[in-house]
């Protein structure tokens, strides 16, 4: 996969070999938590860097 700066529901889904309907519960969560640090989000769209954090621990696949 190419190195984007967000990701889209269907790449979360693919990462996490999840359904797109729960990626974007995910992603959703995600940009809560973002919101809440007053980060501006984007519908539908998290941040690589961010997704990789929770998910990864900051460490990059």
């Amino acid at each position: 996969m190419e190195n984007k700066r967000f990701l889209n529901a269907d790449d979360v889904a693919q990462y996490l070999n999840v359904s797109v309907p729960t990626a974007y519960k995910i992603i959703r969560r995600l940009n809560q938590e973002l919101s809440a640090m007053g980060y501006l989000v984007v519908a539908g769209r998290v941040s690589r860097t961010y997704f990789e954090q929770k998910v990864y621990g900051g460490a990059t696949a």
